[in-house]
């Protein structure tokens, strides 16, 4: 049992050593290389989460010989390892949907740097989940980003170029917010340790010192990461960076990159800021309303939208709102709902990019809902799996959704003083999604008789595997949800 503790950290190792080896490698070399990367690091992450759910505690790596305060630190307890191994699945089931994509769209003496960049995101979003240095999270961040970069402008048109320019600034503003916050944490704590920095600050809020800087500390990480996120209003440079990258890229980025930072960010609420402290600070009144705003703007955005992949990154823009909204609700059954939002999300919103494509390969390659009339006749099994991620985002029972929309509804139940505009903004955001997906679903549904009608696509069965796949997925986070929010909830105590 013992060497299951050096998993997390070999997990780190080996996506970045892959990213090495596969600089020297040709495109079909890096990917399959890649591809054992994902599901090794998988089966690794199964073994962390044996050992800390048949242990129920968390456990402490030490990285090299020096301790605290000076070594680095890993730590790891359910949640990290579960989050860890499902990261691995949507990424593997992402890059098998867009295989296809991803030869058509890049060149192929470039090919390798693709999957170079796969794997840099991969030991950033594992670095992100495990790390307990506030200095390393930084580092990884700034990976994270270069990644995320690389993987949107691979295919090289201009659209993906501007996308990716938008990207790396806004980023990069969100980046230096987190770092300005991190130096002025280290300032009053001398401390980049997060249990560390934790002990530090629940000493100085105590003595009642630095009550101003500590607030503005506190804004500034919280700003950075909501702003790397996409949180509404700083989501201006989403749309393009999902709508027009591969479709593979857009699923990651729309899962993965956006989620790493969200998941970092419970992290610092609870292991360095202090849960307690984080709701005296009063900013969870500030994500309230952006979340609140986010869910309406970003479902009124995608309405208005006449582009499939658009619409659904408009989507991912309202589904984030829902994230902050439960952290700005300030309860512990607010903070499990927004947790099990991260998975639900990301398991439906790769689904519909993955689905989308088939779609629009059966319509001459356009992403117009005017060209997509009967696409899901052309392509049967893109047409069920879209359905069911609408029916997903729309909030029908079975499906994962629904269970995030009756989580955030019953945590609002306890929040007495935000019951009400909760309950409302829940209610017309699941009508407007409704109206823009199921919208879709109709437009796919509806028989044509034009140029298309005689285009059927037999898909390949990695394509069609990875959808059933993906349903599978959504269909259990939606009718196993006890056992999972109970999972969310040991691993947040843990956090604690």
């Amino acid at each position: 049992m013992d060497i299951i503790r050096n998993f997390p950290c070999l997990s780190i190792l080996l996506s970045m050593f892959t990213a090495i080896i596969c600089s020297a490698l040709k495109g079909k070399g890096a990917r399959r290389l890649s591809t054992i990367l994902v599901m090794v690091v998988g089966i690794l992450s199964i073994c962390t989460l044996y050992l800390t759910g048949a242990t129920g505690q968390s456990y402490v790596y030490v990285m090299g010989h020096f301790p605290a305060p000076f070594g680095n630190e890993i730590r790891f307890g359910t949640l990290e390892a579960g989050m860890a191994l499902f990261f691995c699945i949507i990424m593997l089931l992402s890059l098998a949907g867009g295989r296809k994509k991803i030869k058509m769209e890049i060149d192929p003496h470039k090919e390798n740097l693709y999957y170079i960049m796969v794997d840099l995101l991969l030991s950033s979003l594992l670095a992100l989940v495990y790390t307990n240095d506030l200095f390393t999270a930084y580092v990884f961040v700034e990976i994270n980003t270069i990644a995320a970069c690389g993987l949107i402008m691979i295919s090289e048109h201009g659209r993906t170029i501007e996308a990716a320019t938008r990207y790396m600034i806004m980023s990069l503003l969100g980046s230096g917010l987190f770092l300005i916050g991190i130096c002025l944490l280290y300032d009053m704590t001398g401390h980049l340790l997060m249990s560390n920095i934790h002990e530090s600050i629940q000493m100085i809020v105590n003595d009642g010192m630095y009550t101003i800087p500590l607030l503005v500390t506190i804004a500034l990480i919280v700003v950075g990461l909501a702003i790397k996120s996409a949180l509404f209003p700083f989501h201006s440079w989403l749309p393009d960076a999902y709508g027009y990258s591969t479709v593979s890229s857009a699923a990651m980025l729309s899962s993965l990159v956006s989620k790493g930072y969200i998941f970092l960010l419970i992290k610092l609420i609870y292991r360095v800021i202090g849960f307690d402290t984080f709701l005296d600070s009063k900013i969870i009144n500030v994500l309230y309303i952006f979340g609140l705003a986010g869910m309406i703007m970003g479902s009124v955005n995608a309405i208005k939208e006449n582009d499939i992949r658009r619409m659904i990154s408009f989507s991912s823009v309202a589904q984030i709102g829902y994230i902050y909204m439960g952290f700005g609700l300030g309860t512990t059954a607010a903070m499990v709902a927004s947790v099990f939002h991260i998975l639900s999300h990301a398991a439906t919103k790769s689904l519909l990019f993955v689905s989308a494509v088939g779609l629009t390969d059966v319509s001459g390659g356009k992403k117009r809902f005017e060209e997509l009339t009967g696409a899901a006749y052309r392509n049967k099994i893109a047409g069920v799996a879209f359905t069911v991620g609408a029916l997903s985002m729309v909030g029908i029972p079975v499906f994962s959704g629904f269970v995030s929309k009756l989580l955030f509804a019953q945590a609002a139940i306890q929040s007495h003083d935000k019951l009400l505009p909760t309950l409302i903004v829940l209610a017309i955001s699941t009508v407007l999604n409704a109206i823009y997906f199921m919208k879709t679903v109709i437009r796919i549904y509806t028989p044509s008789h034009g140029k298309y009608d005689s285009v059927a696509m037999k898909e390949k069965p990695l394509y069609a595997i990875t959808l059933v796949c993906f349903i599978v997925l959504n269909v259990v986070l939606g009718m196993c949800s006890e056992p999972i929010t109970g999972w969310i909830i040991k691993g947040l105590s843990l956090f604690a």
